[in-house]
């Protein structure tokens, strides 16, 4: 089974598909990983080499920010937007949108479960 940086690439895949299950490489990237290697994308991840992992493992090490790395700095970016005070970090800090979508409707990803507000009956006199 191939595992490059702690995950486990899906073995019945295009090694060119199976990439992109590393957080921080898309499908482009790992067309030019592979180009840049002279690796061919439509072989199966299980058909891949020790040697040949080895060396997209030490390419992506050398020239890309990926996995927990990649998490970190992204969660250090959102917290340092929240701790200055900026329009991006007080919506991360409401759990609101951040990119300018309506929320008068939809945003059910962000704001949760919609919460019903109960009518008010009226006094008898």
């Amino acid at each position: 089974m191939a595992r490059i940086l702690g995950i486990d690439l899906p073995r019945d895949k295009r090694v060119e598909a199976a990439l992109p299950y590393v957080f921080g490489i898309g499908p482009f990237r790992a067309r030019k990983i592979l180009k840049d290697l002279n690796i061919d994308g439509n072989r199966r991840a299980k058909d891949l080499t020790d040697d040949e992992v080895a060396k997209i493992t030490a390419y992506i090490q050398k020239n890309y920010v990926v996995e927990g790395d990649l998490r970190r700095e992204v969660q250090q970016n959102i917290r340092q937007h929240m701790d200055m005070g900026s329009y991006r970090g007080l919506r991360h800090r409401k759990g609101l949108p951040v990119r300018g979508q309506r929320t008068r409707t939809n945003s059910r990803t962000r704001k949760g479960r919609k919460q019903t507000v109960g009518g008010m009956k009226k006094k008898a006199e």
